[in-house]
C-alpha cells in the first residue's frame, strides 16, 4: 500500500522548514513518501474576501492528484508538529472507506460556516452531536482512494465560496462529507492537538497544531515557540549546531515581522527585542 504525507509550505518561514523535517522523520517511521508543494496547482480569486482568506488554502484540493498515486494520503498544515513518540495514525485509523479528521466542532461553534456555504451551494444537513455541530478541522486529514472525498470536489466551487464563507477550504470539505455522504470518524484529539483545547499536556500529542497563535504563551510569536519545542522534542537527533541554526532563523523571522510594522532597522529592533526577550534572542 502507498502512503504520502502530503503538506503545503510556500516561504522561508522557519516553522516550516522544521515542520517538514519532522513529517520526513515521521514518514521513514510510517512507511510513507512526504509530498511538499511549493507552489500553487489551484489559482482562486480571493480579492473581495468577507474573512480572512488565503488563496494557498485551495491547496487541499491537490489531494485529487495525490490519490491517482497514493492509496492513503495524510495531509498536514505546515504548523504542525509531529512529535518523536508519534503513533501510527495509518495503523490507528485502517478504515479505507473512511476519512479521519479531528471534531473542532465539540469545543467551538461553527454553525455560521454551515449556513454560508449552504446559502452558496445548497442545503445539506449538518449533524448534531451532544447539542452541537459536528465541524471537522482540516489541518490534518487522512483519506484513502475508496472514500471518494474529493471524486466531486471542483476549484470551481472553492472559488464560489472563498470570498464569501469562513475558512473556506475546511467548510468547503465538511460540506463535501455532507452532500457525498463520505463516511467519517473523528480522530483522537492527539492527532490534532489544537491550542483550543488549553495548553495542559500538548507536547505529549501525536501531532501539534499551532494554529492562530499557537502556545506561545508569554513568548512574542509563535514561530519562536515552535522551535523552541521542535529543538527540544528532537535533541536527541539535532546537533547543537543545527537547534542553533534553527533559533537564529526564528529570531530573525520575528526580527523582519517587527520591521514591517515599524520601518526600522534591524540592527536597532534586534537590540531593544533583545533586551525584552534575552532568552530567545539569537
Amino acid at each position: 500500500m502507498k502512503k504520502a504525507i502530503f503538506t503545503l509550505a510556500i516561504g522561508d518561514n522557519p516553522m516550516y522548514r522544521a515542520a517538514i523535517a519532522s513529517f520526513k522523520q515521521y514518514g521513514e517511521k510510517v512507511g510513507a513518501d512526504v509530498i511538499v508543494s511549493d507552489e500553487l496547482h489551484y489559482k482562486l480569486n480571493v480579492n473581495n474576501k468577507k474573512f480572512d482568506a488565503s488563496p494557498a488554502w485551495s491547496e487541499k484540493l491537490y489531494m485529487i492528484e495525490l490519490l491517482k498515486e497514493y492509496d492513503r494520503v495524510l495531509y498536514l498544515d505546515a504548523d504542525m508538529l509531529v512529535t518523536p513518540w508519534a503513533e501510527n495514525i495509518f495503523e490507528k485509523y485502517p478504515s479505507l472507506d473512511t476519512v479521519y479528521m479531528f471534531n473542532e466542532g465539540a469545543y467551538i461553534d461553527r454553525s455560521q460556516q454551515s449556513v454560508q456555504i449552504n446559502s452558496i451551494l445548497g442545503e445539506v444537513n449538518w449533524p448534531i452531536e451532544k447539542d452541537k455541530m459536528v465541524y471537522f478541522n482540516s489541518g490534518m486529514i487522512l483519506v484513502s482512494k475508496q472514500t471518494g472525498l474529493f471524486q466531486n470536489a471542483s476549484a470551481e466551487e472553492m472559488q464560489q465560496v472563498c470570498n464569501e464563507v469562513k475558512f473556506y477550504d475546511q467548510t468547503y470539505i465538511n460540506y463535501l462529507i455532507r452532500r457525498d455522504n463520505i463516511s467519517n470518524i473523528s480522530v483522537d484529539k492527539s492527532f490534532n492537538r489544537m491550542p483550543l483545547l488549553g495548553a495542559d499536556d500538548y507536547q505529549q500529542a501525536s501531532f501539534i497544531h499551532y494554529a492562530g497563535r499557537g502556545y506561545r504563551g508569554k513568548i512574542p510569536m509563535r514561530e519562536l515557540k515552535y522551535i523552541a519545542d521542535y529543538c527540544d522534542m528532537y535533541q536527541d537527533s539535532l546537533s547543537k549546531e543545527e537547534a542553533l541554526a534553527y533559533k537564529q532563523q526564528a529570531w530573525r523571522w520575528y526580527m523582519l515581522k517587527q520591521q514591517r510594522k515599524t520601518k526600522l532597522p534591524i540592527s536597532f529592533l534586534n537590540f531593544i527585542f533583545g533586551l525584552i526577550h534575552p532568552s530567545h534572542k539569537y
